[in-house]
């Protein structure tokens, strides 16, 4: 018959040793007596192996090492930790949902995810966080502590990964490849947002008018219609606009920059969407059909005009004579039998007239053009 060898009994928590020096070790958990004390920092301990694995922390002494990779360690126990990273162990599961993990303190910090604990709260703002380093990266926001730099132009950051991040600016390494349509990225978010692309997924919602968008920058962007603000100002004539892109194009107008050229007659715009349009006068392309009448035009403004021939629309008015006109540009013409204004002039003779369309007519007395013919006679009439 076998007799039970642990005979030193814990009289508070009933655990059994074999030996009275390892009950009265254990019995330091229930008293909290640390006899044992460092003498370089004071730090107290229950147990003298505890102190002496504490003096490798000040003697830097690293007894165990890793045969793979050549880590060496304080403590066995971390060693064997440090081993899991090669033999791919993960001895800790999640009950919820069957993640495993090599640490148990990575368990139990995965653990919040589930129970949405946030033990670690900021001082200053109050925002809450399931890990400490978490909080202590937060932290960086109040303090604009940035002690992560790049060598190559010197840009500081808070958060080691948005260093990582950066650094694929000079590297061009861009890790992240959309499987449809192949285009590659620097950052997983930015892949994200370009899937929405394709989903035709629009997450973020106004609730004004319910415009949906992709990107919250662009709901964001958006909301200045309804609030009315203009963040960018022109220093030149302090216009104001929605858009950082809509101030760029208007200083052009005080610039003269003009970065978009017609490839056949060389014209130069100061933007992208006046060359499109532009290029119509070569192409003869007429996008704009008056649903009445069926006449096209080349530009939107055009068939505007135009529709006031159906319309019978007259804006604009004469202070004159009272006189209305469909259009600005015929008002202005009619203006000039007012101010006697006579703006078109002969080459040839001097003579001058109100409008051009009149000079055209008069030129061919000159170059002796007769461009109307009579059917029946064949007489001919400049």
């Amino acid at each position: 018959m076998q007799t039970d060898k642990k005979k030193f009994q814990c009289n508070i928590c009933e655990v059994k040793f074999m030996h009275s020096g390892h009950l009265k070790s254990h019995m330091r958990i229930h008293t909290g007596e640390k006899p044992y004390q460092c003498d370089i920092c004071l730090s107290e301990f229950a147990r003298n192996d505890t102190l002496k694995k504490h003096m490798r922390i000040h003697t830097k002494e690293k007894p165990y090492k890793c045969d793979i990779c050549g880590s060496e360690f304080a403590i066995y126990d971390t060693l064997k930790k440090h081993m899991r990273i090669h033999t791919g162990e993960k001895p800790y599961q999640c009950d919820i949902c069957g993640s495993e993990f090599a640490l148990k303190d990575t368990l139990r910090k995965h653990m919040k995810i589930h129970t949405r604990e946030k033990s670690f709260k900021c001082d200053i703002c109050g925002s809450e966080f399931a890990k400490r380093d978490t909080v202590q990266k937060h932290m960086r926001i109040h303090t604009g502590e940035k002690p992560f730099k790049c060598d190559i132009c010197g840009s500081e950051f808070a958060i080691n990964d948005t260093l990582k991040k950066h650094m694929r600016i000079h590297t061009g390494e861009k890790p992240y490849k959309c499987d449809i349509c192949g285009s590659e990225f620097a950052i997983n978010d930015t892949l994200k947002k370009h899937m929405r692309i394709h989903t035709g997924e629009k997450p973020f919602k106004c609730d004004i008018c319910v415009h949906e968008f992709a990107r919250i920058d662009t709901l964001r962007k958006h909301m200045r219609i309804h609030t009315g603000e203009k963040p960018y100002k022109c220093d030149v004539c302090g216009s104001e606009f929605l858009h950082s892109d809509t101030l760029k194009k208007h200083m052009r107008i005080h610039t003269g920059e003009k970065p978009y050229q017609c490839d056949i007659c060389g014209s130069e715009f100061a933007l992208k969407d006046t060359l499109r349009k532009h290029m119509r006068i070569h192409t003869g392309e007429k996008p704009y059909k008056c649903d009445i009448c069926l006449s096209v035009f080349a530009f939107n403004r055009t068939l505007k005009q135009h529709m006031k021939i159906h319309t019978g629309e007259k804006l604009f008015k004469c202070d004159f004579c009272l006189s209305e006109f469909s259009q600005k540009g015929t008002l202005k013409q009619h203006m000039r039998i007012h101010t006697r204004e006579k703006s078109f002039k002969c080459d040839i003779c001097g003579s001058e007239f109100a409008r051009n369309d009149t000079l055209k007519k008069h030129m061919r007395i000159h170059t002796g053009e007769k461009p109307y013919k009579c059917d029946f006679d064949r007489s001919k009439f400049a």
